[in-house]
């Protein structure tokens, strides 16, 4: 059987297959995707649907997807977990600067809890190690934040498995988020790290921002614009044929394998589109034989 709760920290049961926002933003991650209303539309289905973890960060939009979680979801249903992220500055679409000084850290997270309405985050992400400030600094002023109340457990964005080692000298880490999908697994030797230690793998990108979820290979201009390697036309035609065999999409392919692939993997596929959320989450119920995992795990 795939487990399909995962208990963050040990102390925070979610369901795997949660609901990321940044699709919820125009392009580049700047301003609203369109109507708010339309936006509050799949943040309530999603939670109708049985999703216990919403993923967000303060530079979507900025501030625009933190405002819509609170106001499609406050007051907030029990066993809900908020997660979201600070450290990253946005200018403007596509443009954006780390910043991990104390201080700074400190004002974001205060804005996220104003504008999430809440009094503590669930899970507070460093979205980016700020390489100009010591990674103490940084952890540190997360830690006396958790110490205040005001964050409940700790994660790390787009970090390598030795700085997730040293991140763990100074502190408990609750999970991490790197990109890793069906066809991207440079961060492998993360997740084996992460399974030893039990710490949460969110993987960004799970459906490659939208290149898994094409039936055969085709444009990969979007995929390749964000840093996503191409897909080849094998990989393509492997997911498609077992999706045909499934009577299912690829991108329910690639997320069910995402789900099978490891029990710390919580992938929190992102969309605009009620279609597209009701048919994220019917993922779950699609159970891969050994001869699909077998075929799906070559395509690395």
């Amino acid at each position: 059987m795939i487990p399909e709760i995962f208990a963050l920290a040990g102390q925070l049961p979610v369901r795997r297959l949660g609901y990321g926002t940044a699709q919820l933003t125009g392009p580049g991650y700047w301003g609203p995707r369109g109507e708010a209303r339309d936006a509050v539309a799949v943040l309530r289905r999603a939670v109708e649907r049985g999703v216990t973890l919403i993923d967000t960060a303060d530079n979507y939009g900025p501030s625009v997807a933190e405002e819509l979680v609170a106001e499609a979801l406050y007051p907030y249903p029990a066993g809900l977990v908020i997660a979201t992220k600070g450290g990253v500055v946005r200018t403007g679409p596509d443009a954006w600067h780390i910043e991990g000084r104390p201080e700074r850290l400190r004002a974001m997270c205060e804005a996220s809890l104003r504008r999430l309405r809440l009094d503590t985050i669930d899970l507070y992400q460093l979205h980016r190690l700020d390489p100009d400030v010591p990674m103490a600094e940084q952890l540190g002023a997360l830690d006396e934040l958790r110490r205040e109340g005001k964050i409940r457990h700790l994660g790390l964005d787009s970090v390598t498995s030795e700085q997730l080692e040293a991140a763990r000298e100074l502190t408990d880490i609750a999970s991490v988020q790197n990109r890793y999908n069906l066809t991207d697994r440079a961060s492998e030797p993360l997740l084996k790290l992460c399974e030893a230690h039990g710490i949460a793998f969110l993987p960004w990108f799970p459906l490659g921002n939208g290149s898994l979820t094409r039936d055969r290979a085709g444009s990969t201009d979007i995929a390749t614009a964000h840093g996503v390697p191409a897909d080849t036309g094998a990989a393509h035609g492997v997911s498609a044929d077992i999706a045909t065999a499934h009577g299912v999409s690829p991108g329910q392919i690639a997320l069910a394998w995402l789900l099978h692939r490891s029990p710390v993997l919580c992938p929190t596929p992102g969309t605009g589109s009620l279609a597209h959320l009701e048919e994220n989450l019917d993922a779950v119920a699609v159970r891969l034989g050994a001869e699909d995992r077998s075929r799906l795990d070559a395509l690395s």
